[in-house]
């Protein structure tokens, strides 16, 4: 995704105007509507665009990483990246206490598959444990 579009769809989605936007970033006004139409993206200052991230609550970080695109365009994930996205949110509506919780549970979870995991594949055939190949050569028959 393109640093034009994530500027100007983060301002929409954060239900700002340009105008909002300049007066918290101190970025001129029209400066950020010449960066959201692409007509001088090339010459944002790297200054400029942590006030801009920081009035939109990002780090540089977050907006060069996947999570701007999710929050973005969410439809583009695969059905599995939205289930967890999806899952996610709704632990992080919940209150604190109830969030460790569910944490510390899933925690119990991960570490119970892969103890299951390590006992299945010590329980294979050492030919089939040696060699990483073996499903993908055995599912093409």
């Amino acid at each position: 995704m393109d640093l034009v579009l994530k500027l100007r769809e983060l301002r929409r989605l954060r239900g700002m105007s340009q105008k909002d936007v300049a007066r918290l970033s101190g970025v001129g006004e029209k400066t950020i509507s010449s960066f959201e139409t692409g007509q001088r993206i090339g010459s944002l200052k790297l200054a400029q665009l942590k006030n801009m991230l920081a009035v939109y609550g990002l780090s540089e970080s977050e907006f060069f990483g996947g999570s701007v695109e999710k929050e973005i365009a969410p439809w583009e994930l695969n059905a599995e990246e939205f289930a967890m996205t999806r899952l996610m949110d709704d632990i992080r509506a919940l209150p604190q206490p109830i969030q460790q919780g569910i944490v510390a549970k899933f925690q119990l979870m991960v570490e119970g598959a892969a103890v299951q995991g390590a006992e299945l594949k010590e329980r294979r055939p050492s030919f089939m444990r040696d060699n990483p190949d073996w499903h993908s050569i055995t599912s093409r028959n």
